[in-house]
């Protein structure tokens, strides 16, 4: 006789179970609901702190760099009141010490990434160069830089500043 019920309720039957394994398998639904609710909001709050964390430690790097960078130079700065200590003595010492400086100076750049670049007699690149003047040359090819105005350091991505140049033209 289960036989023939099958038989009568048709296609749609295989569909509805009893009421109780339908209850339980809604329940079982939505516990597996409330579970991965709970994971997704914990995978939110995780990614909210890595968040936080990444931003923190990001600027504590920044700070150390910037007092790294500043403390290489402190030597300079004091050599500068040196020179200006003695400045009233012997004008030809000053000019020595202050060459000096200027050495100290370009030395903690060059280890800060920027060394100071010399262009005479390169091809002028706008990439690298800022030309302020064209000059007449027929010793040299056009577009040759023949003078530095202002010196350039760093190159390609860690160019601090291009530097400013008079090039060669034709005549």
């Amino acid at each position: 006789m289960a036989d023939s019920r099958a038989t009568r309720a048709g296609p749609g039957a295989r569909g509805r179970a009893r009421p109780a394994e339908a209850e339980a398998e809604a329940a079982g639904l939505r516990n597996r609901v409330a579970e991965l609710e709970d994971r997704w909001k914990r995978a939110l709050a995780d990614l909210d702190n890595l968040r936080k964390r990444v931003s923190r430690d990001a600027e504590r790097v920044r700070l150390e760099e910037q007092a790294r960078a500043a403390g290489e130079w402190l030597p300079v700065l004091d050599n500068l009141e040196r020179a200006l200590e003695h400045a009233e003595g012997d004008p030809a010492s000053l000019a020595e010490g202050l060459r000096a400086v200027l050495q100290q100076g370009l030395t903690v750049l060059a280890r800060l990434g920027f060394p100071r670049r010399d262009d005479v007699w390169e091809m002028f690149d706008p990439a690298r160069h800022e030309a302020v003047a064209a000059v007449p040359r027929e010793d040299v090819p056009a577009g040759t830089v023949v003078a530095v105005v202002r010196p350039g350091y760093g190159d390609g991505e860690r160019q601090l500043r291009p530097a400013q140049v008079v090039v060669s033209k034709a005549e």
